[in-house]
């Protein structure tokens, strides 16, 4: 019963400043020290690297590498243009390319913090330049970038997947809808406050022959998501696998077809992507580790009993949950709150009859808003990081677009459909 007292002292070295991953492997730890427990405190650290080692996750460092590649190719500004073709024109314009880029992007890279940094170093002087104040450019930039773990690929989605035992094609496929969704929302506002506040027209309306030049531009990294989804759904190649052809493919169009990067430039974006892949996954390895206390403790047994003497009305407790988790998202990183939640919630709700792909979902975009949620959204201080502006500034800009945000995660709780139809139409889902 002395193991409960790991997720008070979890907190309270989150609270002091502790990094997320020493939080997760010192707490635990530290209690099975004074319980005497040192076969589970070898356990616990031998868990550190069993984590890590797992050929699922491998996905996760090569999508990174594809994402740097394309970044650095010069990829992601043929996007921006390609988005301008389509919708500068509209009043609010630029605002609506940013939003349009952030969900093209997000079937190159999967990763919101990947979306914000490249994405806004372009557009977020762009639009100051055109009269939008900083703060709501940066608002904006980080508000879109959500977009990117959402519509596949996704690496919150990969680990979801290696957590629970999900399928990983059908998690994509389940994201698709909902990721299309948060981009018409935030579309939508921007429409309302581009009428209200007089914002400018980016560029005049585009003729077709010159949408279609922008189209072939953007042709090549476009078919990106097109062959990942393409060879994980007809079986012709597994998650990783597709993660690693994307990254040989992003590599073979920045040197060759387009010619955008140089061969010189391979050690620093191999370098940035080991570095980013790396912390991810000590954060995955930390956070099975932790998994592993969370299952010695009995908690998730403790958690479902209590929970169910809450209300046994599922309608009530998705509700409960989706509060819990977005504040949960406020403080704690996506990947590290679910492999520390999913393994604890998820059987609550597959036990009532809510199907564990549409748990799924709702976690996974749920805790992804938590990404540019204040105080903690990880987003929000890329974004200031990008603009300039002050994180509380931005996350004051950005309140209106997380309403609409919290508005889909709600449309996808309560009408499964959303999420679930394209998955049982590919044959992916029950």
């Amino acid at each position: 019963m002395a193991l409960i007292w790991f997720l008070p002292l979890f907190l309270v070295f989150l609270m002091v400043g502790l990094p997320v991953v020493f939080g997760m492997l010192a707490a635990p730890g530290l209690i099975l020290w004074l319980n005497g427990q040192e076969r589970d405190l070898t356990l616990l650290y031998r868990n550190l690297y069993n984590g890590m080692d797992s050929f699922p996750l491998m996905a996760i460092p090569f999508f990174m590498l594809a994402g740097e590649l394309m970044n650095r190719g010069g990829i992601t500004l043929r996007l921006v243009e390609f988005a301008q073709a389509l919708m500068g024109h509209f009043r609010g314009g630029l605002a609506h390319v940013n939003i349009l880029s952030s969900m093209l992007f997000a079937g190159l890279s999967g990763s919101a913090v990947a979306d914000t940094s490249a994405l806004g170093s372009m557009l977020i002087p762009a639009m100051e330049k055109q009269g939008y104040t900083r703060r709501f450019a940066a608002a904006i930039t980080a508000a879109s970038s959500v977009i990117g773990p959402i519509i596949p690929p996704s690496g919150i989605m990969i680990i979801y997947a290696y957590v629970m035992g999900e399928s990983v094609a059908a998690l994509f496929l389940a994201g698709i809808v909902p990721g299309i969704l948060v981009g018409l929302g935030l579309m939508a506002v921007v429409k309302l406050m581009a009428d209200k506040y007089d914002f400018p027209i980016a560029a005049r309306r585009q003729t077709w022959p010159e949408r279609g030049q922008a189209s072939l531009k953007a042709f090549f990294p476009l078919m990106t998501p097109v062959i990942i989804l393409g060879g994980i759904l007809g079986g012709v190649f597994t998650p990783t696998e597709a993660a690693a052809v994307a990254a040989v493919y992003a590599l073979i169009i920045s040197l060759f077809v387009l010619r955008t990067m140089k061969v010189a430039d391979l050690p620093d974006v191999l370098g940035r992507a080991a570095l980013t892949s790396a912390v991810v996954l000590l954060l995955v390895g930390a956070a099975m580790s932790f998994k592993t206390v969370v299952s010695l403790s009995q908690t998730p047994q403790m958690m479902a009993d209590w929970i169910l003497t809450l209300t046994a009305n599922p309608l009530l407790l998705l509700l409960m949950i989706n509060l819990l988790l977005f504040v949960v998202g406020m403080f704690l990183d996506a990947g590290p709150a679910i492999i520390i939640l999913a393994p604890i919630l998820g059987p609550v709700f597959t036990g009532m009859g809510v199907d564990s792909v549409h748990f799924a979902i709702i976690m996974c975009v749920n805790l992804t808003v938590g990404l540019a949620t204040p105080p903690m959204g990880l987003v929000l201080f890329v974004a200031s990081a990008v603009s300039g502006e002050k994180v509380m500034t931005i996350a004051r800009a950005i309140l209106p677009f997380l309403a609409v945000e919290v508005f889909v995660i709600f449309l996808i709780t309560y009408i499964p459909a959303i999420s679930m139809t394209i998955p049982r139409l590919t044959g992916f889902a029950d």
